[in-house]
Order: structure tokens, then C-alpha cells, then sequence
């Protein structure tokens, strides 16, 4: 009895006293995966003050512009930067072209899973009007959807008379993911490549200004950007089980682009290949290839003066105790 007991007592005095060793033990266990927290965070807030930097250094490079005034082109030794805001001073005359023509174009954006399609998307986009320029991203195709002719989703989302539309992937999903992946069968899969060059250029010769990119990165920089967004949380949305999964079938989806390009690189609709191992090289050849795509004037925004506020005729603001106002937390 005494023996049991003193085994009872050891083990009460063990989860009493040895809770500092025990704590420490437990610390020593969870430091590691606390330390990586903290850096996973430190990385995605890193992330947000690049992105945050580089719009700011635009809008200071537009500040210094000033009168509109088109940035000079660069030379051998360019800073991305300036470069950039340059490129987007031209989209903003080029949206201004095709908005006064009452043109109608179409970019699509293809490539690799992490090519980089989504960082030129938004660089050419945020210079821009939304109400002129919009994205389309579709999601997967609803029951219905699934039921309907294979273009005819897309075809929703064609611009009217001038507007630009950037697609954010596009019809070109069934020469890819869909035949690699099985979604759709293999009739489906040639009828798509027999229809795809006549749908489109059915679509120019209606007047639509059809323009294809195809990002192109390597295996091992699409490795370690798949790994960056394994491991920062501002990026892990960017990420899908189907991004994984293609890795393991990349030979596969190397040999359904080859198909695609040799079914659908036509001189009415051709595509371009952009190389995209680095970024933000990447941005600015894009830009600046698209920018040659489609003739435009130099048209500068027209001189605007500031009219004098409407005067005050006994106009009584309401109490700010009558309004809902949002908290001033910053």
C-alpha cells in the first residue's frame, strides 16, 4: 500500500512540480513551429509592402509628370519603375483610343500554373478605367453552363464598342486542364481543336481585336514559386490541389500546349510566347508587345479647370450623431 502510495505521490509531485520542466519541454517543442508562423507572416507582410512600394513609386513617378508629359523611353540601364509607369502611361492613351474609336478587344492570358499571367493582368489593369477595362476570370462551368454550346460562356463576356477585356484564362481550358485532367472526353477535345480557330476567327473578322499570350516559365522557377506560395499566406489562395497535381503531370501539359499551338497559332490569330522566368521582365515585354498590337494617336487627357464650390444659401449639415459613422480605429 505504502508503495503505491509513494508511486501515487511521485506521480501527483511530478505534474506539480515538474510542470516548469514540462513547460519547458513543451516550449522547446512548439518554438520551432512558432517561429515559422512568425516568419510565414513576416513574409506575407513583406509581400504587401512590396506590392504597396511599387504602386506608390508609380503614382510618384505620375506626380512628376505632371502636365502629361510622356515619360521618355528607357535606355540600356532602366529602372523597372520607371519603365512601368512609362508602359502605363501609353495604356492609359491606348484605352483612350479605343474607347473614341469604339474599337473591341480581346487579350487572353494562358500559360503555366505561377507563369505570372495574374501580375501583368494587374499591372495593365490598375492605370485603367474598370467602367473600359475589365478582367474575366470564370469560375468552373455551373450544371447549366456545363449544358450549353462550349464557347458560349465566353461569348457573354466579349467586349461591346470600346472596351478592352482581359482574360484571366479563357476558352483555351479545354485544350488544357480539362483534356490533361479528363474533365471533358476526347470528342470534345478534337471538335474543340477543329471549332477553336473558326470560333476565332469568326470573332475578328467581326471586329473584335483578338490578341493571345502564352507564359511560358521554367520547371525549377515553377517550383520555387510554388513553393513561396506553400509557405506565404498572402499568396496560399493562389494555390490549388489542380496547381499541384499538374506538376506531377507536366510532361502532359507540355504536350497538350504543343497541340493547342500547333491547332490554333493561325497569321489571323496568332499567339505570342512570353518568357516569363522573371517577373517583372515579363510585365514590361508584355506590355510593351501588346502596346504594338493595336495603332493608336498620342492622345493627351484635355486641360481641366476646377470650378469654385457652389456657395453656401443656408445649407445645415446634420448632426454627426445622427449618421452611423464608421470607428476610427487608425
Amino acid at each position: 500500500m505504502g508503495k503505491k502510495h509513494k508511486n501515487h505521490g511521485d506521480s501527483h509531485r511530478d505534474k506539480k512540480h515538474g510542470d516548469k520542466h514540462s513547460g519547458k519541454h513543451v516550449g522547446k517543442s512548439h518554438a520551432p513551429k512558432k517561429r515559422a508562423k512568425i516568419m510565414l507572416l513576416s513574409a506575407a507582410q513583406n509581400e504587401l509592402k512590396k506590392d504597396i512600394k511599387e504602386q506608390v513609386r508609380v503614382e510618384k513617378r505620375w506626380h512628376v509628370m505632371g502636365d502629361a508629359k510622356p515619360p521618355k523611353p528607357p535606355g540600356k540601364h532602366y529602372h523597372y519603375i520607371d519603365e512601368l509607369a512609362r508602359l502605363q502611361f501609353e495604356l492609359l492613351k491606348l484605352q483612350e483610343w479605343v474607347r473614341l474609336e469604339g474599337l473591341k478587344v480581346v487579350v487572353i492570358f494562358e500559360g503555366r500554373d505561377a507563369a505570372g499571367k495574374g501580375g501583368v493582368i494587374k499591372r495593365i489593369a490598375e492605370s485603367l478605367n474598370p467602367r473600359f477595362c475589365r478582367i474575366v476570370a470564370l469560375a468552373t462551368p455551373t450544371e447549366r453552363e456545363a449544358g450549353q454550346w462550349y464557347f458560349q460562356r465566353y461569348v457573354e463576356q466579349l467586349p461591346a464598342r470600346g472596351e478592352i477585356v482581359l482574360f484571366d484564362r479563357s476558352w483555351y481550358n479545354r485544350a488544357g486542364v480539362e483534356h490533361v485532367m479528363g474533365f471533358c472526353t476526347e470528342a470534345e477535345y478534337r471538335e474543340f481543336l477543329r471549332a477553336c480557330p473558326l470560333f476565332e476567327e469568326m470573332l475578328v473578322r467581326s471586329g473584335v481585336i483578338l490578341i493571345k499570350y502564352w507564359f511560358s516559365v521554367n520547371d525549377e522557377e515553377q517550383e520555387r514559386r510554388f513553393r513561396d506560395r506553400m509557405k506565404n499566406p498572402i499568396k496560399r489562395w493562389k494555390l490549388s490541389p489542380m496547381d499541384l497535381e499538374s506538376r506531377e503531370r507536366w510532361v502532359e501539359y507540355s504536350r497538350a500546349k504543343d497541340v493547342m499551338l500547333k491547332h490554333t497559332d493561325r497569321p489571323l490569330t496568332p499567339w505570342f510566347v512570353v518568357n516569363a522566368d522573371s517577373k517583372k521582365r515579363a510585365r514590361l515585354n508584355c506590355i510593351a508587345h501588346l502596346l504594338r498590337q493595336i495603332p493608336y494617336k498620342n492622345l493627351r487627357p484635355v486641360q481641366l479647370d476646377l470650378p469654385p464650390r457652389q456657395p453656401d444659401t443656408g445649407y445645415v449639415r446634420p448632426k454627426k450623431s445622427s449618421q452611423g459613422w464608421v470607428a476610427e480605429l487608425y
